[in-house]
């Protein structure tokens, strides 16, 4: 049997062994170690960005120059208006949204309009050359019996599937968390699909090719954790992925839990090649330093 001092020995020698590996990879970046000057160099990371988190500080085609300036190569959660602009400084569409988190399939009154504006965007999405279109499970109800509500998921996504498989589109899953009700977009209490190990059984229960998970870092964070595992467990069925700090949504700094660097390590050994979309809302008084900061830590 091993005694202690061997045991710390053995360890020490593992973890060694472990930092070997990738010895390039750091923890949280201060924002004191942000580089003014940096621009995407490595590139092993398709860097998107959510739109949205930087409404209040540029409108889509300002916020598109920002990120081609600083390398990223796409972007999603703009006005579709903005596409033909974007798309001409070089920019991609990662992903086209669609009927949004609150009114989804779960409840059979929103069947149609989740249905017809799943169908828009799977039109738009090839017209724009984007592989991807989100949805959503929707917000519980009264009266709602879970199994049901998960069968009607199910149904209404089948109805829709067909299309995308023609058109060469996946249809994206997004697991929300329901803990965070501080703001209205850091969290989303009375989400249905808020389990991600759940919405994983959808998805395997849908048993499409076009239909897999959106891996939302931030909110497996708050309601699951144990990212890299999961991320390792359902590499075959994820489809796209969003970052952001945990807690409060903010910059991927050292004043949040989440260590970046080894997770972005993780979904490239998956062989992951899609895009992984900055999706924080900027605290910082500089909003595009914030961004070039996330930037530079995904630059892995």
């Amino acid at each position: 049997m091993l005694n202690r001092r061997k045991l710390i020995t053995s360890g020490g020698l593992a973890l060694a062994g472990l930092s070997l590996t990738n010895p390039s990879l750091k923890a949280q970046l201060l924002r004191s170690q942000v580089d003014p000057e940096f621009v995407i160099k490595n590139g092993r990371i398709r860097q998107s960005i959510m739109g949205w988190c930087f409404n209040k500080h540029y409108n889509a085609v300002e916020l598109a120059q920002v990120c081609k300036e600083l390398g990223l190569v796409a972007m999603e959660g703009i006005p579709r208006d903005a596409y033909p602009a974007v798309k001409k400084l070089g920019l991609d569409i990662s992903l086209i949204s669609t009927h949004g988190f609150a009114n989804g399939p779960c409840n059979p009154e929103n069947h149609d309009e989740v249905v017809t504006k799943l169908n828009e965007a799977i039109d738009v999405a090839k017209d724009v050359g984007c592989k991807n279109i989100i949805t959503f499970t929707g917000m519980r109800f009264d009266g709602m019996d879970d199994e049901k509500a998960a069968q009607n998921c199910i149904d209404t996504w089948k109805e829709v599937l067909p299309k995308a498989e023609k058109a060469g589109v996946t249809i994206v899953l997004e697991h929300l968390n329901s803990r965070d009700d501080t703001h209205p977009m850091k969290g989303h209490p009375g989400y249905f699909g808020d389990d991600v190990d759940f919405c994983a059984d959808l998805i395997n229960r849908v048993g499409s090719p076009n239909f897999k998970l959106l891996f939302d870092i931030y909110h497996v964070s708050v309601m699951n954790g144990d990212i890299i595992r999961r991320i390792r467990q359902y590499k075959d069925i994820i489809g796209h992925y969003h970052t952001a700090g945990n807690p409060g949504r903010a910059e991927l700094d050292n004043t949040q839990e989440i260590n970046y660097p080894p997770i972005l390590q993780a979904i490239l050994d998956t062989g992951y090649t899609g895009f992984v979309a900055q999706e924080f809302i900027p605290e910082w008084d500089d909003p595009r330093l914030a961004l070039q900061h996330a930037a530079q830590l995904c630059d892995i």
